[in-house]
């Protein structure tokens, strides 16, 4: 069912109409400087397809939160624990309700940890419950940033993937990701270049410009019509909007937000009390606490007689409730049944909620201590223990630097680059397409091309081919590279290395 959205008002006054289906299927990317009229857009466009399509609206700021009177949204706050927000996400895309992320009154930290754990979380879902959902994540840079800022390294990387997620790989499960942002400068280019269509407002500085005209495949020279847009007035391009660019004024809204624009309004008259009111303390302010006297000083006599009493018994400690957690014993457990999972051949073709379900199976039977594992800890510990990497290898300088290295990456892809370096760390020859193909869960060996072309461009490694035309990987940073690798046989997989032993 085709179901058209009007935007407002296109070319020579004409309805600007926005195809829902081919939104959903081809994304969106909203730029523009503060107060060009971004959240009134991304308001219209909520409004007019609220009755059409389930919605998820990430914001940071609480400004859509008035939708849930409209519109029935249901306001989730985000101060919860991310395991919290992870089965809210679950049970959202399974009952289709449309709903508000509010992430105000959390610092940068925890709104990218928190809405990393919620899109996560309908990432996640499983596939029966895969219906089309219009995420819209207003000031997308603060979780998707180009550099790194003053934010942690753990909440940039678990907030960056979530979006790369969102927008590379949501669409196969129905999650058309919406992203408005200030500055296309300061969002992660791998997370933009996904969208097709963009709508882009007023714009000042060149830089951003320039990346505008070059997403709407503008002449450098046409770029300065951005400087001129007035508030509310986009160049829209896109399948879902228009082929060619063209100019869409926004039309009006049915809901406010709760912050608005700042209004000039006369100052209060000027009065001789203004002196007063400002260095007198109110009768509602709380006073200072009294500063009373030092107590006098204890006699000599009477710490002499303190000194000189018994010591009382001491209390025998109370023994605790539950027995000590063995953190070494833990630790071998959770080794084990990962060992257990990663030898599984058919790893590779399995979902991660079947493989998460599976391990914490596996760990009630063997009856692991703690706590258990959650789903961001799960899936590094797999990326590590696919690899077979043995405890020697594990200890060396060489691999460390490997894991931060991958810490960066999409999750999916982590387990092919530390089986590559560990490779190249152990002196191994580089594994087959073939087996890189496999090991990411593909029987495509141009997927394995593809995943080496995108870790050159990441400057992650070199590939070279040596005098007998043998591929061979250079890690930079590892100072190491793999042996030529060998010839591909058919229905050549990756075996981890003890079981290979």
């Amino acid at each position: 069912m085709k179901v058209g959205i009007d935007m407002g008002k296109g070319a020579h006054g004409a309805p600007a109409m926005m195809d829902l289906e081919e939104l959903l299927a081809t994304r969106l990317l909203v730029q523009g400087n503060s107060g060009s009229g971004k959240s009134h857009l991304l308001r219209r466009l909520l409004e007019q397809s609220a009755p059409w399509v389930q919605q998820c609206i990430v914001d940071p700021e609480g400004d859509f939160v008035t939708l849930a009177d409209k519109f029935g949204h249901v306001v989730v706050d985000a101060a919860r624990t991310e395991a919290e927000l992870v089965r809210i996400a679950g049970r959202i895309r399974q009952h289709r309700v449309s709903v508000i992320v509010n992430l105000e009154g959390l610092d940068a930290d925890q709104q990218m940890k928190a809405a990393a754990a919620f899109l996560n979380g309908m990432f996640d879902a499983e596939r029966e419950h895969w219906y089309p959902v219009l995420v819209v994540v207003d000031e997308a840079q603060l979780f998707a940033p180009a550099v790194a800022g003053e934010v942690s390294d753990e909440a940039r990387r678990v907030s960056l993937g979530a979006m790369t997620n969102l927008m590379c790989r949501g669409r196969k499960r129905g999650l058309a990701g919406v992203i408005a942002t200030q500055r296309l400068a300061k969002l992660a280019k791998n997370v933009a270049a996904e969208a097709s269509n963009f709508l882009m407002g007023r714009t000042f500085l060149d830089i951003d410009m320039a990346r505008a005209a070059d997403l709407l495949g503008m002449d450098r020279r046409q770029a300065e019509q951005f400087r001129d847009l007035q508030r509310g007035s986009f160049v829209a391009l896109g399948p879902a909007v228009s082929r060619r660019p063209m100019p869409v004024t926004i039309g009006t809204v049915e809901t406010s937000a709760r912050s608005v624009s700042p209004k000039l309004m006369p100052l209060p008259e000027a009065s001789d009390e203004a002196r007063d009111l400002i260095f007198q303390r109110g009768p509602e302010e709380v006073r200072a606490p009294v500063r009373r006297a030092p107590p006098p000083p204890t006699p000599t006599a009477d710490i002499l007689e303190q000194l000189s009493r018994p010591r009382e018994a001491a209390e025998e400690p109370v023994q605790a409730l539950f027995p000590e957690i063995d953190k070494a014993e833990r630790e071998r457990l959770l080794d084990l049944v990962m060992r257990e999972i990663a030898d599984d051949p058919d790893l590779p073709f399995r979902t991660v909620a079947v493989l998460y379900q599976d391990f914490l199976v596996r760990c009630r039977i063997r009856r692991v201590p703690g706590s258990p594992v959650d789903l961001p800890e799960f899936k590094r510990r797999l990326a590590i223990a696919r690899t077979g990497v043995c405890e020697e290898t594990a200890a060396t300088e060489a691999w460390r630097i490997a894991l931060d290295l991958s810490k960066d990456l999409a999750e999916d892809i982590q387990p092919i680059f530390l089986i590559i370096a560990l490779a190249a760390v152990e002196g191994r020859p580089c594994p087959s397409n073939a087996a890189l193909a496999r090991a990411y869960g593909s029987h495509s060996a141009n997927r394995a091309r593809r995943l080496l072309t995108y870790f050159e461009e990441r400057d992650l490694i070199v590939v070279r081919t040596d005098l007998t035309g043998k591929r061979i990987v250079v890690f930079p940073d590892l100072g190491c590279e793999t042996a030529p690798d060998q010839p591909e046989r058919p229905g050549e997989e990756i075996v981890p290395r003890q079981a290979a032993e």
